[in-house]
């Protein structure tokens, strides 16, 4: 199970340092062509920036976009009671709980650090599972508190972002300098162009495959994190399989916020596809089976 966490933490950082090289790569094309190699470090500086931002407004955002409102022990003493005893028995900070009001089995997990975390539960997913099966999700979605995955995947979705407005930003100087009488404007048109294409590129399809890429490693890890946080391995694959079985979208369901929870909150049956942000549950499964022959 070590090895398989350490694999997952090992392929993240390759997954992550590949496309920041590749967004140092395009800044700096940009730069020397226009002939304003400083201009690479505002625009480095400008993507970052932006991830920041997104960094700090992804749980405020995200909790809106779901429809998740605040409970209080009294309001769900079951589901209050086992984020409580797994944040005890981890010594972390008890996050917020929060409740989904939506017939859909899910759950997700953000906050930028243990903190100042949230976790939230559907009124579907506490349906169907039993207490086990429960307690196997929410240290599923624990896990993605303790091993700061919201931190990466925002970052990772901040960055694909900051490249799609470099894009946009690039074919509009491109507009503009074509229609201007300035010669050197009208020499740097076909580079601005170019910017664009490769930015779009990047941004509409190898954006995308990254952050499917980061996400997938990082359920694999919350999963084998959520085993070792209840020692039951068989609880979270019990409720995988339920939610593989009773999968549904979600009534406030966003593709920008996909990768946070525990199932694909849009179209859970088709979790194969590339571009998904979730692995298939099948082997998410197999995986759990074979972490509960190492306890």
């Amino acid at each position: 199970m070590y090895s398989a966490i350490a694999a997952n933490k090992r392929n993240t950082i390759l997954i992550v340092g590949g496309f920041v090289l590749l967004l140092g790569g395009l800044a700096y094309w940009w730069g020397m062509a226009s002939g304003n190699g400083s201009s690479a470090f505002w625009i480095i500086a400008f993507v970052f920036g932006y991830a920041l931002f997104q960094y700090f407004a992804a749980s405020s955002l995200a909790i809106a976009m779901s429809g998740a409102y605040p409970i209080q022990k009294s309001d769900n003493p079951r589901l209050w009671r086992i984020v409580e005893n797994l944040s005890i028995s981890q010594g972390m900070p008890m996050p917020k709980v929060y409740v989904i009001n939506d017939p859909a089995p899910n759950a997700f997990a953000t906050g930028r650090d243990p903190k100042h975390a949230v976790v939230a539960a559907t009124t579907g997913l506490m349906d169907i599972m039993n207490d086990s099966e429960l307690e196997g999700v929410m240290a599923h979605e624990l896990g993605h508190v303790k091993n700061y995955d919201i931190r990466v995947s925002t970052i990772v979705f901040g960055l694909v972002s900051a490249v799609g407005i470099l894009a946009d930003m690039a074919i509009r100087m491109a507009w503009f300098s074509g229609a201007s009488r300035n010669r050197d404007a009208g020499q740097l048109q076909p580079v601005l162009i170019a910017v664009g294409i490769v930015g779009w590129i990047i941004a509409a399809l190898i954006g995308p495959l990254v952050s499917a890429a980061v996400s997938r490693q990082r359920e694999y890890l919350a999963d084998a994190t959520g085993a070792q946080i209840t020692r039951y391995p068989d609880g979270l694959a019990s409720a995988l399989k339920k939610l593989g079985e009773y999968g549904r979208p979600m009534r406030r369901a966003s593709s920008s916020m996909a990768h946070m929870y525990i199932s694909d909150p849009i179209k859970p049956g088709l979790v194969e596809r590339l571009f998904s942000t979730h692995p298939p549950i099948p082997k998410r499964i197999e995986r759990l089976s074979q972490i509960g022959s190492s306890f």
